[in-house]
C-alpha cells in the first residue's frame, strides 16, 4: 500500500495538469504542495482537536473546501514555497485552489488499519507510514518517528 505522502504527490501531479508551471520548477512545485499538505496535517495533529479535524477530513466526514487543514496547507504553500520559487500570484492562486480537490480525494484513505473497530490516531499513523501495521510499536513511538522526520526538514 502506498503511503499517504505518495498518494498526495500523485493527486497533486494529476490536479496540476491545467496550471502553467515553468518546466524547471514542476518537481519543486509538486514537492512543495505535497510537503505543505503533510506539514498542515502534522501541525494540525499537534493542536487541540486537531486529530479529530484530520480524522473527519480523511474519512470524508468534513468538507475539504472549508477544512482548517486545507486552509493551513494553502498558507504553508504560499508562505514557504511559492514565494521562494518566484511564482506569480495567478500561478500560486491556481495551485492553492487545487488543494480542496486533492485533500477531498484523500477521503476514505484512512480506514481501520489496526482492526480495533474504529478510526483513531493509530490508524492515521499507520496510513502515513504506508499501511504497515506494527502491533508491537506503541502509538507514541510511531508518532515520534513520523513527526520527527517532518520536523528535521
Amino acid at each position: 500500500m502506498a503511503s499517504l505522502s505518495d498518494i498526495i504527490l500523485q493527486q497533486v501531479k494529476g490536479a496540476a495538469g491545467n496550471v502553467e508551471i515553468p518546466a524547471n520548477l514542476k518537481d519543486k512545485v509538486f514537492s512543495g504542495i505535497s510537503e505543505s499538505i503533510m506539514g498542515s496535517l502534522t501541525q494540525t495533529a499537534t493542536k487541540a482537536g486537531g486529530i479529530e479535524q484530520i480524522t473527519q477530513l480523511l474519512t470524508g466526514k468534513a468538507n475539504a473546501a472549508t477544512s482548517p487543514v486545507t486552509a493551513l496547507a494553502g498558507n504553508l504553500f504560499k508562505n514557504n514555497v511559492a514565494g521562494k520559487l518566484g511564482l506569480g500570484a495567478p500561478t500560486t492562486n491556481a495551485l492553492t485552489s487545487l488543494l480542496p480537490g486533492v485533500l477531498g480525494k484523500l477521503s476514505g484513505f484512512v480506514k481501520d488499519q489496526d482492526g480495533d473497530g474504529d478510526i483513531d490516531l493509530q490508524d492515521i499513523l499507520i496510513a502515513l507510514k504506508g499501511g504497515q501495521s506494527q502491533k508491537s510499536a506503541s502509538v507514541l513511538g510511531m508518532a515520534a518517528g513520523i513527526l520527527g522526520g517532518f520536523l528535521k526538514k
